[in-house]
C-alpha cells in the first residue's frame, strides 16, 4: 500500500514531516487521525533505528486511543508488512503514560492506585481533618468537589508555590502527604511526581531520554500549565514533538487548559513547521462559510479558513 494514497498536498507534507518539530492545525473533519496516522508508520519506514516503543502519541481520551490504535495497526501492516513491536508502542493519555513509567522504572510506585474522581471524593471525606480541607474551612460533603478543584490547580501550578499563601501550602502539602501515605494518586499528583521524578531522579530521567524518540500530542489545545512542563522536558531530552490541534476548538479552560501553548508554540519550539489542514472532508461549504463566520469573531487565534470540495455553496473568505 502506498503511504500517501488519497492524501491532499498538505497532509502528505504533513506525513513527510518526520525530521521537523511539527505542528498541524487541523480543523474538524480534516484527516487528522489519519495523517497522524501515516505519519508514525512512516517514521518507523524511513528510521530503521528507531522501535516502535521510542514512538509516544498522547490523546485525550481512552476511545481516542482505541482509534488511533487501530489504525496505526492497520497501516502498519500493509505499508511494512508487519506489526512487529508495536504492542510496546504507547498510545494512551498523558496521566496513562505517566503511571506506567513510574510503575515500571520506580518500584515505591509499583504499590500506588489511582483514584477516580469519585474515589477521590470518598477519599477526602474519610480524611477530612488530615488531608488539609478542614484547613481550608470549607464544608465536608458540600464543598467537597471544590476542595478537590483546587488540590488540582494547585498540583498543576506547584512550581508557582512561592505566590500561595501559608494556609494554602499547609492545606497542600497535607493532601499530598496523605495521598502518598495511603499510597494513592489522584491524576494531577501523577503528573507531578513525573515532574518531579524526571528533575531529581537522574537514572530515571535517562530511561525515559533513551525510551521517548518521537512524540506526537493530540487535541494540543487542551493541554494545561504542567503537561506543557512534560513535553519541554520531554524536547528537552531530544524527542521530536509533533503537536495536533486547533486553537477554535479548546473546550477545556474550565479545567486549566491553555490556549497560548498552541497559539506560541512554534515560538516555544524555535524551528517547528507549521502545517494547516482548512479543508473539510464531512461538511457542506454552506455550513463551513457559517462556522468561519463565528470563528472569525475569536480573539488571538491563528488565522485560517475551513473549505471543502462537497459542494453546496460558494466559498467565503
Amino acid at each position: 500500500m502506498d503511504i500517501f494514497e488519497g492524501l491532499s498536498e498538505r497532509q502528505r507534507e504533513a506525513v513527510e514531516t518526520i525530521d521537523d518539530d511539527l505542528e498541524i492545525i487541523a480543523c474538524a473533519g480534516a484527516g487528522k487521525t489519519g495523517v497522524v496516522t501515516r505519519r508514525i508508520v512512516n517514521i518507523l519506514k524511513l528510521n530503521p533505528g528507531v522501535l516502535p516503543e521510542n514512538i509516544v502519541a498522547f490523546t485525550f481520551t481512552k476511545k481516542a486511543a482505541e482509534e488511533l490504535k487501530g489504525r496505526i495497526n492497520a497501516y502498519g501492516k500493509s505499508v511494512l508488512g508487519h506489526t512487529k513491536g508495536f504492542a510496546h508502542m504507547y498510545v494512551g493519555t498523558i496521566h496513562g503514560f505517566c503511571i506506567r513509567m513510574l510503575q515500571d522504572y520506580i518500584p515505591e510506585f509499583q504499590k500506588f492506585t489511582v483514584l477516580d474522581e469519585i474515589q477521590t471524593k470518598l477519599f477526602v471525606e474519610r480524611y477530612y481533618e488530615e488531608c488539609g480541607m478542614q484547613d481550608l474551612e470549607l464544608k465536608k460533603y458540600v464543598e467537597t468537589s471544590l476542595f478537590i478543584s483546587v488540590m488540582s490547580v494547585l498540583n498543576e501550578n506547584w512550581f508557582e508555590q512561592d505566590k500561595w499563601d501559608e494556609k494554602t501550602r499547609i492545606a497542600f502539602e497535607k493532601y499530598r502527604n496523605k495521598m502518598y501515605e495511603e499510597k494513592k494518586f489522584d491524576y494531577s499528583l501523577i503528573l507531578r511526581e513525573m515532574i518531579n521524578q524526571l528533575e531529581t531522579n537522574c537514572e530515571f530521567a535517562e530511561a525515559i531520554k533513551n525510551k521517548v524518540k518521537y512524540l506526537t500530542v493530540d487535541e494540543y489545545q487542551d493541554t494545561n500549565p504542567i503537561q506543557e512542563k512534560l513535553i519541554e522536558i520531554l524536547k528537552g531530552f531530544g524527542a521530536n514533538i509533533c503537536v495536533v490541534g486547533d486553537d477554535d476548538q479548546s473546550i477545556y479552560k474550565f479545567r486549566g487548559a491553555n490556549i497560548t501553548n498552541i497559539l506560541n508554540f512554534e515560538n516555544t519550539f524555535e524551528g517547528t513547521k507549521v502545517i494547516k489542514l482548512e479543508q473539510n472532508y464531512r461538511s457542506t461549504q454552506t455550513i463551513l462559510n457559517a462556522a468561519n463566520a463565528v470563528i472569525q469573531n475569536n480573539v488571538g487565534r491563528k488565522s485560517k479558513s475551513l473549505w471543502t470540495e462537497n459542494g453546496e455553496g460558494e466559498k467565503v473568505n
